[in-house]
């Protein structure tokens, strides 16, 4: 069975930072693309932060320079460093495994974690 268990969401103050964990169980985590996603109150959910088996990284524009997404493939964990965390970063943020072969796609869903950035 798979899951994918987030960790780390809480209340912060405009300007502060926060570390998202989310590990992952019943996949070969090493294989697959991991990214976070964040929905709004209101709005569709969007990509934040993805990173590739090989390490590579893309980021939304809205989040370069402040969000920096890693992997421990020991640890079958994937993280996000939240910084100068704005109030429009608020959202519940969910943890996403994502594996395409020739023959399907594997996409997987954590529950989701709550960030609220406000004073």
């Amino acid at each position: 069975q798979v899951q994918l268990v987030e960790s780390g969401g809480g209340l912060v103050q405009p300007g502060g930072s926060l570390r998202l964990s989310c590990v992952a169980t019943g996949i070969r985590f090493r294989i697959y693309t991991m990214g976070w996603y964040r929905q709004a109150p209101g709005k569709q959910r969007e990509l934040v932060a993805a990173i590739t088996s090989g390490g590579v990284t893309n980021y939304a524009d809205s989040v370069k320079g402040r969000f920096t997404i890693s992997r421990d493939n020991a640890k079958n964990t994937v993280y996000l460093q939240m910084n100068s965390l704005k109030p429009e970063d608020t959202a519940v943020f969910y943890c996403n495994a994502k594996l395409d072969t020739n023959f399907r796609q594997y996409d997987y869903w954590g529950q989701g974690t709550q960030v609220t950035v406000s004073s």
